[in-house]
């Protein structure tokens, strides 16, 4: 990936924040532009793990539901600030993503989507019957973020949609510069080796369970900075969001637009986000014209919507 194609991601990404607002038909619109980049957030760590390093995964819902308890429980437990427990999220999921990752990682294939699987559904369990820690499946009230007296101070409204879709949007150019910066470094140039061959990898010098692990760590910690956001953005969270159909979304998203792309993942995730509120005009057929249009798009545009769509324009200018 050259320089100019990273500043052309990242401006694309900061043109996509500051100029939707201006699309938006009403105030509503705010907090789904906030949850789509929440979910980037994510998804971006998704592709650090399978499109950088070619490592499945999936449970890693967990670990954003690791985040997101962390911001829920840490306030009243351990006297933390909610912004805090975002950093102590983004901890625990780092330690618990190497101990986990150094057995599993040594897995290849479906054996090892089976293994992040399990670690999710092991995750999501204890949420849910850790009723007096975590309140079970009914959930828990998130206390505000903490910053209530500097915000008002500035003109800013913790519960206004707006300062959650531009805080967000924020954390998420964040997220994919530093994405897009390991993907010129040399770690990132090593993932990519190993992705393409590990064998080949191995034999100029790469350390490829070292490297597998680095990946699998850093993609924990995007998933549980993503979980922390949407649980201090609802002020309230579920084991939901460590659910094994929200690791799937996570994936989803990331092939649908691109994997092997940041500026493509989020397209799959904007896309993935904003489709069903747009499809609720078909009522009960929502899922069905959702599973279809993800289908087709397996099907016609295998590399991801984003990517194939490009390399059709530079074959129609050529």
């Amino acid at each position: 990936m050259r320089f100019n194609t990273k500043t052309a991601t990242l401006m694309v990404l900061i043109a996509l924040v500051a100029l939707s607002p201006l699309l938006f038909p009403s105030s509503f619109y705010y907090r789904v532009g906030a949850l789509v980049f929440v979910n980037a957030i994510a998804v971006t760590g998704i592709v650090i793990l399978i499109g950088y390093a070619g490592q499945i995964s999936l449970g890693h819902a967990g670990f954003a539901g690791i985040g997101a308890y962390a911001c829920a429980l840490a306030p009243v437990h351990l006297g933390l600030s909610p912004a805090l427990s975002i950093l102590l999220g983004a901890a625990v999921s780092a330690a618990l993503a190497y101990l986990v990752g150094r057995p599993i990682l040594r897995l290849k294939g479906y054996y090892l989507g089976v293994a992040t699987l399990g670690f999710g559904i092991l995750v999501s369990m204890v949420l849910n019957n850790e009723r007096a820690l975590t309140g079970g499946p009914d959930g828990m009230a998130v206390p505000e973020l903490g910053l209530r007296a500097v915000l008002k101070g500035m003109g800013l409204d913790l519960s206004n949609g707006e300062f959650w879709y531009f805080f967000c949007g924020i954390c998420m150019i964040l997220g994919a510069w530093l994405a897009l910066n390991l993907h010129d470094s040399p770690t990132g140039r090593a993932l990519r080796a190993l992705h393409g061959s590990e064998v080949a990898a191995s034999t100029v010098g790469i350390d490829v369970s070292r490297m597998k692990l680095k990946a699998f760590v850093i993609s924990a910690v995007y998933a549980s900075v993503s979980g922390s956001l949407l649980a201090l953005q609802n002020k309230f969270i579920t084991p939901d969001v460590a659910g094994f159909m929200h690791s799937i979304e996570m994936v989803t998203m990331a092939v649908l637009g691109g994997v092997g792309s940041v500026l493509g993942a989020i397209f799959g995730t904007a896309l993935l986000t904003v489709l069903p509120q747009v499809l609720t005009v078909f009522a009960e057929y929502e899922q069905m014209v959702l599973g279809l249009v993800m289908v087709l798009v397996m099907i016609f545009l295998p590399q991801g919507l984003l990517p194939s769509l490009l390399r059709k324009l530079r074959r129609n200018r050529e």
